[in-house]
């Protein structure tokens, strides 16, 4: 048995053949860009990635890889995203990426008060956020009308490339359970008064778990791909759901960390828990429940810094960051370069870097980016844990665990100790597996046990812990100048380019929930403090 696995992410799309015991037989990636036409706005053309994942088949089932030995496919992709199509399946714009995208929020503002936060928050499990379905759906149909009035179909990376695989038009629940406010996290159906009134034209796609066959490979498909015709297809689900799959983060009290261009994270349920600052969802298994928190930016941060100081390789980067020492020597760094989605949920934030002089090295700034992102991994376990998330194992999984440094950080941050698994291929590796178990029955412990566990350094612990005082009070201290600059860089753009002005209602709105956010987190904090020293 051989298993053909494909991811679409945000930076590349990655492909990965394995045979029945998990042994890694062939990967390949397609690297690719996302277009960003106006602050805010994250797009893709869903085409891409048909024309990745076939390209992507082809290379991997070439000599000595024979395509007929393929039994089953798996798919993933980043999401969730709005890929509208007409009734011939053919794309009416790019896809509007994830919660990346933050074009909506004056429809976020709108539907909230047309549904009823409290209300969105009972039935779907999360409020509206940049995250949400819901919202960039009313978007377009403000601000595009023609798209809209031929829109009949909506679709994510992973049920797009089902459909051009199978013909079936299919989304699993998971990546159901991110359209908010269309999908009913109880009932665990679409929930028709909702969907009707944002998108009446809507002919909502069939509802299926992720290992389910969604169909299996049409001979058109297969003159594309090289896949022999008839091999199930499973329907798939979002990329960091498949990357908790693909290191066996699935069980009750596990906490799955994604090192990826964001960082990711999946605290998996057996129950329903609704907390307002993070994502509460339909788990990738049935049965299952997940919260989740998610970062604007990660390694994008460590990827724009590497292009600014001259491409160079990353090993490089992180031996002058180690070289740095814990503290970046005084420099402390706010990650929200493109906002920030959990727990702050703003939009209009900004990146800040802290300290900074003319002392200051690359390695500093490498250092400071590394940090800054498990300052922001501990603020969304301590969010988790306040709203009663039992985290018992912690399973790091990406780009970013290679090397150490990362991981060693955020466990010393967080002081969590972290489970890395010998196979860190993420998504594409998770999909393989679901695929295997529609046809098999493998076991992810036997496919990929566990390397290396990741201890936190006991005496970096009062430094970290200082650190991230300041860290959380950098975000408020600098939530206002960081508004007024948004408001500059929309406003700037928009009449550059369309004459409309910026929101300031939004951005106010903005600012007055992350106002409420800090003192939650404030009062959480204080009275984790007074436990502490009794």
């Amino acid at each position: 048995m051989t298993v053909l696995g494909v991811d679409i992410g945000t930076s590349s799309s990655k492909g990965v053949l394995v045979d029945e015991d998990g042994t890694v037989l062939a990967t390949a990636v397609r690297p690719h860009t996302v277009d960003r036409p106006r602050p805010g706005h994250v797009e893709m053309d869903a085409r891409v990635w048909w024309d990745e994942f076939a390209s992507l088949a082809r290379e991997l089932l070439t000599s000595p890889h024979d395509g007929a030995s393929v039994t089953a496919v798996g798919v993933s992709g980043m999401g969730p995203c709005v890929t509208l199509t007409d009734a011939a399946d053919t794309p009416l714009r790019p896809a509007i990426l994830y919660g990346v995208d933050t074009r909506a929020t004056e429809q976020i503002a709108r539907l909230e008060a047309e549904l009823g936060r409290d209300a969105v928050l009972r039935r779907c499990g999360s409020l509206l956020s940049t995250q949400a379905v819901g919202p960039k759906i009313a978007w377009l149909a403000e601000h595009e009308p023609e798209t809209v009035a031929r829109a009949r179909r909506l679709y994510m990376p992973s049920s797009y490339l089902v459909r051009r695989l199978t013909g079936a038009y299919t989304l699993d629940h998971h990546s159901a359970s991110q359209a908010v406010p269309l999908y009913d996290s109880v009932a665990q159906e679409w929930y028709a008064p909702w969907t009707r009134h944002i998108a009446p034209w809507l002919e909502p796609p069939r509802l299926l778990w992720p290992g389910d066959i969604a169909g299996r490979v049409t001979a058109e498909a297969a003159d594309a791909t090289g896949l022999p015709v008839g091999v199930p297809v499973i329907t798939g689900t979002v990329d960091a759901w498949s990357e908790a799959l693909s290191v066996g983060a699935q069980h009750t009290g596990d906490l799955m960390l994604m090192y990826g261009s964001t960082m990711f994270l999946i605290h998996t349920l057996a129950d329903r828990l609704l907390v307002p600052e993070l994502w509460s969802t339909v788990g990738a298994l049935p049965g299952t429940r997940s919260l989740a928190g998610g970062m604007a930016t990660s390694g994008v941060i460590t990827d724009w810094l590497r292009e600014l100081s001259g491409a160079p390789d990353h090993a490089t980067l992180l031996a002058e960051a180690a070289e740095s020492g814990p503290g970046a020597r005084g420099l402390l760094m706010l990650p929200y370069f493109a906002g920030e989605r959990t727990p702050v949920a703003d939009p209009h934030a900004r990146g800040v870097i802290a300290g900074l002089t003319i002392e200051h090295t690359r390695g500093d700034l490498y250092r400071a980016a590394l940090e800054a992102t498990a300052f922001g991994v501990r603020h969304n376990v301590e969010a988790m844990r306040a709203a009663g998330a039992d985290v018992r194992r912690v399973v790091a999984v990406g780009g970013g665990v290679r090397g150490g440094l990362w991981t060693g950080i955020v466990s010393s941050v967080t002081g969590l100790e972290q489970e890395v698994r010998t196979v860190s291929l993420g998504a594409s590796y998770g999909a393989a597996f679901l695929a295997a178990g529609a046809v098999g029955d493998p076991r992810i412990d036997a496919w990929n046990p566990v390397r290396e566990r990741v201890a936190p350094d006991p005496l970096l612990r009062a430094r970290y812990d200082e650190l991230y005082a300041l860290y959380l009070g950098l975000y408020p201290a600098t939530r206002d100048i960081s508004h007024a600059l948004a408001g500059h860089q929309l406003s700037g753009h928009q009449s550059s380019t369309d004459g409309v002005s910026v929101d300031r209602a939004s951005v106010d709105r903005q600012s007055r929930d992350g106002q409420r956010h800090d003192r939650q987190s404030r009062d959480g904090q204080s009275a984790r403090r007074r436990d502490a020293h009794g």
